[in-house]
C-alpha cells in the first residue's frame, strides 16, 4: 500500500513532520507533483505494510500535524473508476440548505439541531426530514432562490475536482437528502450527469411543509448509486462516493473508494479516506 499525506499550501507543514510520519511507516516520503491540485502539498510513502497499530499511530501523528492521510493501493488511478457520486449539503457545497431556508423563518437553531442529530446517526433520517420540512410550512418559496443566490457556496476544490474527473471520462452523480431546487441548479451549473433529491411541495407560492413523493434516505442513496452504475455499465466498486453524514454510509459502503469530507466521526471511522484539511480535489493526489 501507499501512504498519501496532504495539507493545504496555506498550512506550512515542516519537513521534520513529514519525515517522522514516513519513519512510522518504515519508508521515505516523496513529493507528489500534480498540477491539477494547486492548493495542496502532497507526499507519497510507497510500499507500506498496513496494520491496525500503524493506522492508529499515523492517525494520531497526522491529526497533530494537521495532515490528511490515506492508505491507497499501489498503482490505483482515477482511470480505474467510472463514476463519482456526491452528497450535496456540507459535501459538494458548504451549507445545509434546509438550515438556511429555516433561517428565513427564524427557525435555524431548531432545524439545525435536528440536522446535526440526523447526520450523527442519532435520529432516523425520514423522521428528521419530515420534522424539519414541517417547520417550513408557510414560507414564501422565493426563500429558496435567496438561499441559492446569497448563501450557497461550493466546497473548496469542488470545481477543480469535477473538471478533472470529467476530463478523465468519469460520470458524475449528485444524490442528496436535500432538495431538487438546489440539485437541479448544481446540475446545470457544473455539468453533472445525474441528480436525485427530494422535492418540496409548493402551493400558491408557499411551502406546504411537505415533501412530494418518496424520501431520498440512506437506502435510496445506495440504490441510486447502484442504478446509475448499472446504466453506465459499471460495478459499484468502480464508483468513488463522497459524503459527510450518517445518511451517506450505505452508498459509501458499496463503493470502491469512499471519501469522508469534513465528516462526522461515525462517517470518518468507516470511510476509505478522510479529507479534513484539503479540498475535494484531494482525491486527485490520492489517485495520481
Amino acid at each position: 500500500m501507499n501512504l498519501i499525506l496532504q495539507a493545504p499550501k496555506s498550512h506550512a507543514v515542516s519537513a521534520a513532520d513529514i519525515d517522522a510520519i514516513a519513519a512510522l511507516a518504515s519508508g521515505q516520503a516523496q513529493r507528489i507533483t500534480d498540477s491539477r491540485v494547486a492548493d495542496a502539498d502532497a507526499w507519497r510513502v510507497a510500499g507500506v505494510a498496513v496494520t491496525d497499530e500503524l493506522k492508529a499511530a499515523i492517525d494520531a501523528a497526522c491529526l497533530k500535524a494537521r495532515l490528511d492521510y490515506a492508505f491507497i493501493g499501489a498503482g490505483q488511478r482515477l482511470a480505474d473508476f467510472r463514476l463519482v457520486a456526491m452528497d450535496m449539503d456540507s459535501t459538494l457545497i458548504t451549507i445545509e440548505c434546509i438550515d438556511e431556508i429555516a433561517d428565513m423563518q427564524g427557525l435555524k437553531p431548531q432545524v439545525a439541531e435536528i440536522t446535526e442529530a440526523a447526520m450523527r446517526g442519532e435520529i432516523e433520517f425520514n423522521e428528521s426530514l419530515v420534522r424539519r420540512v414541517a417547520l417550513l410550512k408557510g414560507l414564501d418559496a422565493g426563500a429558496l432562490q435567496r438561499v441559492y443566490d446569497e448563501r450557497l457556496q461550493l466546497s473548496p476544490g469542488a470545481e477543480n475536482m469535477l473538471k478533472a474527473v470529467q476530463a478523465a471520462g468519469l460520470k458524475t452523480l449528485l444524490v442528496s437528502g436535500g432538495f431538487t431546487f438546489f440539485t437541479d441548479r448544481m446540475k446545470a451549473r457544473l455539468g453533472l450527469d445525474y441528480t436525485h433529491a427530494n422535492t418540496l411541495e409548493v402551493l400558491d407560492g408557499k411551502l406546504t411543509g411537505k415533501v412530494v413523493g418518496g424520501i431520498v434516505n440512506a437506502e435510496e442513496k445506495r440504490a441510486t448509486v447502484e442504478r446509475v452504475c448499472q446504466e453506465i455499465g459499471a460495478q459499484p466498486a468502480q464508483a468513488i462516493v463522497m459524503g459527510d453524514g450518517a445518511n451517506d454510509l450505505r452508498m459509501m459502503g458499496i463503493s470502491g473508494l469512499s471519501v469522508a469530507f469534513r465528516a462526522k466521526p461515525v462517517v470518518r471511522a468507516q470511510a476509505s479516506v478522510g479529507l479534513n484539511f484539503v479540498g475535494l480535489d484531494g482525491i486527485l493526489n490520492l489517485l495520481a
